[in-house]
C-alpha cells in the first residue's frame, strides 16, 4: 500500500514507531507536513499539493495533527478523505474529539459516564458553574489545552470563584468538572483499534501533583482492566466515530469515568511500558479496512 504520515514533526516517537511498522510490514510510507499542504477545490476536480507538488493518491491516511494546527490539519485530512483515500481517523471525528466539550456532550448523550461538568460564559455565573458540580473542590480546565496544560484544581470555593474569574477575564473558554477524590492522581490510558483495547497504562501523578500526565512526571505501568472498563473505552471510541483512540479513565466509586479521548495519542509511554507493538496493529487496522472498502 501506498501511505501518507500526516505529521509535522517525523522525528517524534510515533511518527518513527508507525514509519518502522509500515515498512516492516513492505508498505510506501511518506510523511507529509500538513502546514506545507495547499487545497485546490473547484468543480472540475479536488487537488492537493505538498510544497508546491501535485500529490498521487495514497491508499490510506494516518492523522497525526497536533493541536497548533489543528483546523487547518483537519481541512487537509478532508481533502484526502474526498479524494479516496481511507482514514485511520477521519476528519469528522478527530473535529469531535478535539472540542472537549462537544465530546464530552455525545458521551454523555450515549450514556457513557464523565465526570459532572458544567460551562458557562459570563462572570456572574461563577457561583452556580461551581455548585452545579457539587462544589469545591474542582477542576477547571481550558477548553484547548493539551499534555495538562491548562488545567487547575482548586480546592476551596474562593480559590474555585478565583481561578474561573481569572480565566475569564483573559477570555479563555474553560470548563468546570466534578473532582475525582478517589482517584488519587491517577488515571488510566486505554489504548482503542477498533472494537478492541489492545494496551492499557496506569499513570501515577507525582507526588504533590493532580495530572498524571507522562508529560508532567507522571510515572506509568501495564494496568489490569476490568470488563466494564474495556466496555466503556470501546463504547465511548466509538461513540465519537473514532477507529484509534486513547481514552483516560477515572477510577470512581461510582465505576470508571471517561475523563478525555485522544484522536492522535502518543506511543512512546504505552508502547515502552506494555512492550505492545501499537503501532504494527495501527497499520495491521488500517490493511484490514482498506482490504474491505476494495471489495
Amino acid at each position: 500500500m501506498k501511505l501518507a504520515l500526516i505529521s509535522r514533526d517525523s522525528g517524534l516517537y510515533s511518527c518513527k514507531s508507525l514509519i518502522h511498522a509500515a515498512e516492516l510490514r513492505g508498505h510506501h510510507i511518506e510523511v507529509l507536513d500538513p502546514s506545507r499542504c495547499s487545497l485546490n477545490i473547484n468543480t472540475r476536480g479536488l487537488q492537493l499539493y505538498h510544497r508546491a507538488d501535485l500529490l498521487p493518491h495514497y491508499d490510506a491516511v494516518i492523522p497525526r495533527i497536533g493541536a497548533m494546527i489543528a483546523l487547518y490539519g483537519i481541512a487537509v485530512l478532508r481533502q484526502f478523505e474526498l479524494l479516496g483515500s481511507y482514514a485511520l481517523n477521519r476528519a469528522e471525528a478527530i473535529s469531535r474529539a478535539r472540542d472537549k466539550l462537544h465530546a464530552l456532550q455525545l458521551l454523555a448523550s450515549a450514556g457513557i459516564s464523565v465526570p459532572i461538568t458544567s460551562f458557562g460564559y459570563a462572570l456572574e455565573d461563577t457561583t452556580n458553574l461551581i455548585k452545579l458540580v457539587g462544589g469545591a473542590p474542582v477542576v477547571v480546565k481550558v477548553l484547548e489545552g493539551t499534555q495538562g496544560i491548562g488545567v487547575a484544581l482548586a480546592d476551596t470555593p474562593s480559590a474555585a470563584a478565583s481561578t474561573i474569574d481569572a480565566f475569564h477575564s483573559v477570555n479563555a473558554d474553560i470548563l468546570v468538572q466534578q473532582y475525582i477524590r478517589e482517584a488519587n492522581g491517577c488515571d488510566i490510558r486505554c489504548l482503542v483499534i477498533g472494537d478492541q483495547v489492545v494496551a492499557a497504562i496506569e499513570r501515577q501523578a507525582k507526588p504533590g501533583e493532580f495530572r498524571s500526565n507522562l508529560h508532567r512526571g507522571g510515572r506509568a505501568r501495564q494496568a489490569e482492566l476490568s470488563e466494564q472498563e474495556r466496555s466503556v473505552a470501546i463504547n465511548a471510541t466509538a461513540a465519537l466515530g473514532l477507529s484509534v483512540a486513547g481514552v483516560d479513565l477515572l477510577r470512581a466509586a461510582q465505576g470508571p469515568l471517561v475523563m478525555e479521548v485522544n484522536a492522535s495519542p502518543g506511543l512512546e509511554g504505552i508502547e515502552t511500558t506494555t512492550g505492545v507493538d501499537v503501532a504494527g496493529l495501527m497499520i495491521m487496522h488500517i490493511e484490514q479496512q482498506v482490504m474491505l472498502s476494495s471489495r
